[in-house]
């Protein structure tokens, strides 16, 4: 659905974009969703071979375990707000 009227929209500046640069542009926009959809099944399939993961919330590292006991790791920094556009420099 998403894709359909990602592609409507997209045919207006066809006259300015090819039709390669539109299908990339489509594809960008899904990414997002799909590589969260990625990573979620991914961490899944780990929990159910019996290993634990590392995820980060609220500020902190936990070591999740398959029976949903969860291990404080290290205390994080908060994340870094970024306006589309700016240049940031990583120390």
């Amino acid at each position: 659905m998403l894709c359909i009227a990602l592609r409507g929209i997209m045919i207006l500046e066809r006259f300015v974009m090819s039709e390669q640069e539109i299908n990339i542009e489509i594809m960008e926009n899904q990414f997002p969703a799909v590589s969260g959809l990625a990573f979620a099944d991914a961490r899944d399939r780990v929990l159910a071979s019996g290993q634990s993961v590392l995820q980060s919330e609220h500020g902190y590292i936990y070591e999740v375990f398959p029976n949903g006991r969860r291990v404080v790791v290290k205390k994080i920094e908060p994340p870094t707000v970024v306006v589309p556009g700016s240049k940031i420099t990583i120390r």
